[in-house]
């Protein structure tokens, strides 16, 4: 039995080759074209050399160069690396070294970290880069992306991969120690694309949606790229997320499908003359990659006439593993229910299962789980065991079923032998007027081990003092939770996807 990943763009691009794939300023791709040109860079890593197995890496904005060379290098049977594009040369060439690239596709904008990067790693045989125009002349020493197209021989035959192959090594945030690379196999990656597409959101061609989230993160790739394509819907690209740009076109496009983080929404919600905006066409609302504040999901909500499904998931489950779902109520700050063919489950330290009504670290099982982390034996057998991941988020389930992330199991807090979980701190600070990002972290403390510290930025035009602030959580937590210290910033740092980096507050 084979199963390769293209079979999502080729089906699409048979059924209708003129449909538009993918839009980008006044640019369109259809699908005709648009695989075509997979087929093209298929061809052209054989005529580089490349064997099937060998790996492909991509450093690439949301353009369509991102998803012809993610299509065509599965069409060779070359797994992709898919890289954050904010990377510096140091860790681009920890991720080429570390997943043994053999050829880096890369925007013209990142070229020079690329190269320098590239000629630190041994296995990087080749570097193709993209350009904005087509015929531009590429940096010395590298392949240009058209060019290489234009002189190619289509691949029309996709190489014959197996189910359980890697598809995509796809690089954890690296927020504990250095990034890995989780494995994910064509069948994880193809299975969660189309239960996104037939059963979270029932895609058609009719779908329009706003691919902001980026294409090298999980999120993107399945729910907008993969499950769009598949549906053999458009997808209208922007390449880095601003909240009127944003609005501009999905008022233009007639948008009905976003996928977004809490971030975006906010963005969305609060921005400068949005009422000059038409939103009406939304349809779906997706919200992942980080919690998403109950106030801002209901004030949104609210205000555009939708309803903001919320999930959960992590690289290593590709990604989605729960959701709020379209035929059952929602429960605002929940992650909603298991996958169907998903289990979860609330385990202890000992991965023994915790007693009914208390939180535990989730457990996940099923069809989207990796097949474990590239070349990092022992990482894998700690987070894997009989197929269950360990996700290393602490959450609780109610009588009907739903799961509530509590927390991170590392960014909990331990204060004088209590467990203090962020989010629920988080929770009340983003209920205050004036505050529009929190976030709430454990500094060292003498006495108690570690203290509750928030740190906050607020919305245009408000204010409060950090004694406000934390008088308003001592009303709402109990007192061994309340933030005895609050930093205000203008605004928090946060990564490529929009959620808050509580590492750079430590």
């Amino acid at each position: 039995m084979s199963l390769n990943l293209t079979t999502i763009l080729r089906t699409s691009a048979r059924a209708n080759p003129g449909r538009p794939a993918m839009v980008l300023g006044e640019a369109t791709v259809t699908y005709g074209q648009l695989y075509g040109m997979a087929e093209r860079f298929a061809g052209a890593l054989r005529g580089l050399g490349l064997k099937p197995g060998e790996h492909v890496a991509l450093l690439l904005p949301n353009v369509p160069q991102f998803t012809v060379a993610y299509f065509g290098a599965h069409l060779a049977g070359n797994p992709v690396v898919p890289l954050n594009v904010l990377l510096s040369a140091d860790e681009i060439a920890y991720h080429l070294e570390d997943a043994d690239v053999a050829v880096l596709v890369v925007w013209e904008g990142f070229a020079a970290n690329a190269l320098e990067a590239c000629r630190r790693t041994a296995s990087c045989r080749h570097i193709v880069v993209a350009t904005a125009a087509p015929g531009a002349e590429p940096p010395a020493g590298t392949l240009g992306f058209g060019a290489l197209l234009a002189g190619a021989t289509p691949l029309t035959d996709p190489h014959a991969s197996s189910p359980d192959d890697t598809a995509v090594i796809l690089y954890t945030s690296g927020t504990t120690g250095r990034p890995k690379g989780a494995e994910l196999t064509h069948f994880n990656l193809y299975h969660n694309a189309e239960y996104v597409r037939t059963r979270l959101l029932t895609l058609s061609d009719n779908t329009v949606a706003l691919g902001v989230l980026p294409l090298f993160h999980s999120f993107g790739q399945t729910v907008n790229q993969n499950a769009v394509l598949g549906a053999g819907g458009t997808l209208v690209l922007l390449p880095r997320f601003d909240a009127a740009a944003a609005a501009g076109l999905i008022q233009k496009h007639r948008v009905n499908l976003l996928a977004a983080v809490p971030t975006m929404y906010f963005g969305l919600l609060h921005m400068p003359d949005a009422d000059r905006f038409d939103l009406s066409s939304l349809r779906f609302c997706v919200s992942g990659g980080a919690p998403m504040p109950v106030e801002v999901m209901r004030a949104f909500d609210a205000k555009y006439n939708v309803n903001i499904l919320e999930g959960y998931g992590l690289s290593e489950t590709s990604p989605v593993a729960s959701f709020n779902v379209l035929d059952r109520p929602k429960k605002p700050g929940t992650i909603g229910l298991p996958l169907l063919g998903v289990e979860l489950r609330l385990v202890d330290d000992d991965f023994v299962e915790v007693p009914a009504g208390q939180p535990g670290e989730i457990a996940i099982k099923g069809p989207n789980v990796m097949k474990g982390y590239y070349k990092r034996v022992e990482a894998t057998t700690q987070v894997l065991r009989d197929g269950w991941f360990r996700t290393g988020d602490v959450g609780t389930i109610d009588a009907d079923g739903y799961y509530t992330i509590v927390d991170r199991k590392k960014d909990m807090i331990l204060r004088g032998g209590f467990n203090v979980y962020p989010r629920e701190v988080e929770e009340v600070l983003y209920a205050h007027p004036a505050v529009a990002e929190a976030a709430v972290i454990g500094v060292p403390d003498e006495a108690l081990g570690e203290e509750v510290k928030a740190v906050v930025a607020f919305k245009p035009g408000k204010s409060a003092t950090p004694e406000e602030l934390v008088a308003y959580c001592k009303q709402h937590v109990a007192a061994y939770k309340y933030p005895r210290t609050v930093e205000i910033r203008d605004a928090l740092p946060k990564g490529p996807t929009g959620k808050i980096l509580k590492r750079e507050l430590r």
